[in-house]
C-alpha cells in the first residue's frame, strides 16, 4: 500500500512526522479522509481527533483547531494546539469537561460565555477520546 507523510506541527512544535497508509480528520464541510496521492487540498480544521492509520494501527491525536494542506503527498497539518495521547491528563479532560456542563447548563445567566463554554466541551470531549486510546 502507499503511504503519505504526514506532519502535525503546532507553533511551539512539531508533534507528529511519519509516513502513514491514511489520515481522518473533521475539516469544516465535515470528516475526510486521506490517502496517498490525493488531490491538493486545503480546509480548516475544528476541533478534532485526527486518526493516522500505519501498519493497521490508530494513531489518534488531539486537535484543536489549525489547517490541513494536502499536496505532493504530503498532509501537513498547522494546529493551535496538537497532544498525543500519552501527553493527555485524562482526569484534567475529565474536570474540564465536567466544569464546561455545568457553564452550559446555567446558560440562562448573563455571565455564561456560552461560545466558550461550547468550545471547552468540544476540546475536553477530544481529549478524553485521544487520552483514553493509549
Amino acid at each position: 500500500m502507499s503511504t503519505t507523510q504526514l506532519d502535525i506541527v503546532t507553533p511551539e512544535k512539531k508533534v507528529y512526522s511519519d509516513q502513514v497508509d491514511m489520515v481522518t480528520a473533521r475539516a469544516a464541510e465535515g470528516d475526510i479522509g486521506i490517502l496517498a496521492n490525493h488531490a491538493p487540498f486545503i480546509s480548516p480544521l475544528q476541533v478534532t481527533a485526527v486518526k493516522a492509520k500505519k501498519d493497521g494501527q490508530d494513531i489518534l491525536i488531539a486537535i484543536t483547531g489549525g489547517f490541513m494542506e494536502v499536496h505532493d503527498n504530503k498532509v501537513t497539518i498547522l494546529a493551535e494546539t496538537a497532544e498525543l495521547p500519552s501527553e493527555i491528563d485524562v482526569d484534567r479532560a475529565i474536570a474540564a469537561k465536567e466544569r464546561a456542563e455545568e457553564r452550559l447548563a446555567g446558560k440562562k445567566q448573563e455571565n455564561v460565555d456560552f461560545e466558550r463554554a461550547q468550545l471547552a466541551l468540544q476540546r475536553a470531549a477530544v481529549r478524553i477520546n485521544v487520552g483514553k486510546s493509549r
